[in-house]
């Protein structure tokens, strides 16, 4: 597995199942219209991971976590990731720039992707955020030419991205719970 913690790679699968469709929907706000179907299916395979996943989380929710004794960090992390998430998104309309939103958001989730994984004691997960760091980086100047919105390309990076993750830890951990 990704981490030794079986309960928090089932949660994983499942929310990044979960947030497949949010950023996958969100980029059908301006896609081209070759993307759609795509954009779709996408959605679809990440809410099955999620609830298949969500299931196996909620039958297995005694098992030990890596964020025990952490969750007040956890929760500390994730109101950070809101705060500057939201106060970025309130500066980039204040400015009238608000088509870079969901890519300033992105940039915030990727980047949170960093410390959860040493909270999860799951490497992997920084790995995930450094991609799509990267990725995101790789998209200014593409995004810079056109007067769009960013949602399309960020969406499909950040859903794909996070199916991607889905379905490895999903290959790797199913094994595991299936033995159990």
């Amino acid at each position: 597995m990704l981490t030794d913690y079986l309960r928090d790679a089932l949660f994983t699968a499942a929310w990044f199942g979960l947030m497949t469709g949010v950023w996958l929907g969100w980029a059908q706000e301006d896609p081209p219209r070759r993307w759609r179907g795509w954009l779709g299916a996408g959605s679809v395979l990440g809410i099955a991971c999620a609830l298949g996943f969500g299931a196996a989380t909620g039958l297995n929710w005694g098992l030990d976590s890596a964020l025990e004794g952490k969750y007040q960090w956890f929760g500390v992390l994730v109101t950070v990731e809101v705060v500057l998430a939201g106060g970025g998104c309130w500066w980039l309309a204040r400015t009238r720039r608000s088509r870079w939103m969901a890519w300033w958001v992105a940039v915030v989730v990727a980047a949170h992707f960093l410390p959860l994984g040493w909270m999860l004691d799951d490497a992997s997960i920084a790995v995930a955020g450094v991609v799509q760091l990267v990725a995101l980086g790789a998209l200014v100047p593409r995004l810079r030419r056109t007067k769009r919105t960013t949602s399309a390309l960020v969406g499909a990076v950040m859903g794909g991205t996070l199916l991607a993750y889905a379905l490895i830890t999903a290959a790797v951990t199913l094994p595991v719970l299936l033995s159990s």
